[in-house]
């Protein structure tokens, strides 16, 4: 019994042994953001507020993400990331996700690409986050851009996502999976996207498309540029939206406006928009880096304030951010930005139709 027990023992030793050794790496990382920030016409009575919440680009977060060489080019890689709230510690969003971010797994290929299943960043969100947007479809949500408002097009549940590099050439494509009993395309999703960049410049084209669960339609296209003279790196880009839904109404909304209360219609609503955005980040300096970005948004068939009527609405917003690194991981910030809206626009403010923010916070990265 004993050479028994020890055999077992030592063959599971050489197995952990050997699982340890297959196992490449299993990564802990995260964000740790917040910042104070005064914000002008804040409720119905415009006054003003001071308050503790989040960082103007980066959320915080926490995750792990690992992966294993199974020989030949092919690894497996998975991901696991919760964002919360520094200010309060709670989980950020309202759902009570535990990995609210993302939570995949799938197998890469050094010649072939990624291919990956379970809740994910889209294509859209991939490509103006990580370059096309000055701000990383990020700043507070009073002044939260056409991206940021979407509902819909940051991540997605139950998807299958596709991301390959080819040379100068990056293809990414998704699909999602809506689960609805009896149709295929209730509230399922697909989008794609095509970067390509030679020598200083890089250029985007993508499209995506949500159903929900009444199998009403949001499509979005955009077109995206980046250059980088030497410190400084411009970006400019086109966004069009063609709403069904009627989500974007609810979502372009600030906290406390009337329109916040709206229930998303399930009539066809065909709000359209062409979003315009534009902006620079210049490295100043080694620790130094300021940030422009101005953001400008055409509503047609956009709900006013009463919930019913459709009318045309414009709303545009400018941010300047300046960084500066203490380290490599821990930055110090400063940010101002306005937001003006008009027409069906006034909808997406509490009180006047306009707000002024400023703010200052710290980052740490681990």
């Amino acid at each position: 019994m004993k050479k028994t027990t020890a055999a077992l023992g030592a063959a599971l030793l050489a197995i952990s042994a050997q699982s340890a050794f297959a196992q490449n790496s299993v990564t802990l990382y995260g964000i740790v953001d917040t910042s104070v920030r005064y914000l002008t016409n804040a409720n119905a009575h415009n006054d003003s507020q001071v308050q503790m919440g989040v960082g103007p680009i980066t959320g915080s977060r926490w995750g792990l993400k690992g992966s294993e060489d199974l020989g030949g080019g092919l690894s497996t890689v998975f991901r696991l990331e919760s964002g919360f709230n520094l200010w309060n510690g709670q989980m950020a969003g309202s759902q009570n996700q535990l990995f609210n971010r993302m939570a995949y797994v799938g197998l890469q290929s050094n010649q072939y690409g990624a291919l990956t299943f379970g809740r994910q960043n889209t294509p859209l969100f991939d490509q103006l986050g990580n370059l096309y947007d000055p701000l990383t479809v990020g700043n507070f949500d009073q002044d939260g851009w056409l991206p940021g408002a979407l509902g819909y097009g940051l991540r997605q549940n139950s998807s299958v996502k596709y991301d390959g590099h080819f040379g100068g050439l990056e293809l990414e494509g998704m699909y999602s999976f809506g689960g609805v009993p009896g149709s295929t395309g209730a509230n399922n999703m697909y989008g794609f996207t095509a970067a390509y960049a030679y020598g200083p410049a890089s250029f985007d084209v993508g499209y995506q498309q949500n159903s929900d669960q009444y199998n009403n339609k949001y499509r979005v296209v955009n077109v995206s540029g980046v250059y980088q003279i030497g410190p400084v790196k411009a970006m400019a880009g086109w966004l069009w939206g063609q709403d069904n839904t009627g989500i974007v109404d609810l979502y372009m909304a600030s906290a406390n406006s009337p329109a916040a209360s709206f229930a998303a219609p399930v009539t066809k609503t065909n709000r359209i928009d062409n979003a315009l955005y534009a902006g620079a980040v210049w490295q100043i300096t080694s620790p130094l880096t300021l940030t422009a970005a101005y953001y400008y948004d055409h509503a047609s068939n956009a709900l006013n304030a009463d919930g019913a009527t459709l009318s045309t609405g414009i709303r545009y917003t400018a941010v300047v951010l300046a960084e500066y690194a203490l380290s490599k991981r821990t930055q110090i910030y400063g940010t101002v930005d306005y937001a003006h809206g008009s027409g069906a626009a006034t909808a997406d403010f509490p009180s006047r139709n306009n707000q002024t923010g400023v703010a200052a916070g710290m980052r740490h990265i681990f």
